[in-house]
């Protein structure tokens, strides 16, 4: 296939892009600076130069493919204002590039985080959240899924809280930054909530087994750790950066406070199951215990 990526140049959608590649497919690649440009080309892919916020080139880009992967999002979580802007930005992008593949019966591959489940692991049956810091995303997702009606075999990849590669990306990635600018590798509570991890090598293979054979309207949990302690991984950044480790206040993390906060495992089985993704690559803990530099 002749894949459109947006997203294809961070941390998972790179992975992604090679995946593809490696697949067979070609892939077009949204790019919104030169930069981005040039590892899309050095990549082996077409860049399309454009933000996400360009609804007509995200159109063009659609009507050229034979199927869409969407993976880009301003990770910008300084505000609840800047975060709500993001989330608007993305809702109208997957919008603009659903309409594009209305009645084409092509593959549109979107992302989600996996949904939170009180008192145990979310499985794929679970349907998103709809309310906190980050439910219109959990919106935009239904609205794509949605679209398997409307002739568009439309799925969705959850990922976990953490998507991570040489000790670096996802909530995890945002708890070692932090760490280094306070000088305190913190956790809030009591550290026992559990957060879901996979790499992104591992989620890239699942967003293209999507891709090829996800049936319309369904979702998928690209989650390798069921849920790792945020006390277990505030420990490894401590002892990688050689700082205290300690409970800090929810406020500390800004917007995502809550979400730090609360117990959010999740479970892959029905996934591994169905379309026969196996994680093959190291554990959340084990990379950050690897990779992270004092």
């Amino acid at each position: 296939m002749r894949v459109f990526v947006t997203g294809g140049t961070g941390l998972i959608g790179s992975a992604v892009v090679a995946e593809l590649l490696a697949g067979g497919h070609t892939v077009l690649a949204l790019a919104r600076s030169e930069a981005s440009a040039q590892a899309v080309e050095a990549a082996g892919a077409e860049p399309l130069r454009g933000a996400l916020a360009d609804l007509d080139t995200l159109r063009a880009g659609a009507a050229g493919a034979d199927g869409v992967i969407h993976l880009a999002f301003g990770n910008d979580f300084s505000s609840p204002e800047t975060l709500a802007k993001n989330v608007a930005e993305e809702s109208a992008a997957l919008k603009a590039l659903g309409e594009e593949l209305v009645g084409s019966d092509r593959p549109f591959v979107t992302c989600s985080g996996t949904p939170h489940v009180p008192g145990r692991a979310s499985t794929e049956a679970d349907t998103l959240m709809i309310e906190g810091p980050v439910a219109g995303r959990g919106r935009a997702v239904t609205s794509v899924l949605g679209l398997s009606s409307r002739g568009v075999r439309s799925s969705a990849v959850r990922l976990p809280r953490t998507v991570h590669n040489q000790g670096t990306g996802g909530f995890a990635g945002l708890l070692t930054d932090i760490a280094r600018r306070t000088g305190v590798s913190g956790y809030p509570g009591d550290g026992t909530q559990r957060w879901p991890a996979v790499h992104a090598l591992d989620a890239a293979v699942l967003f293209r087994l999507a891709l090829e054979q996800a049936e319309a309207g369904t979702s998928w949990h690209a989650v390798a750790d069921e849920g790792d302690t945020v006390r277990d991984i505030a420990a490894v950044i401590g002892r990688r950066l050689g700082l205290p480790v300690e409970s800090i206040p929810a406020e500390t993390f800004g917007p995502l406070g809550p979400i730090f906060a609360s117990d959010q495992p999740s479970s892959s089985a029905h996934t591994r199951q169905v379309l026969g993704w196996e994680p093959r690559h190291p554990g959340l803990l084990e990379d950050l215990e690897k990779n992270i530099q004092p």
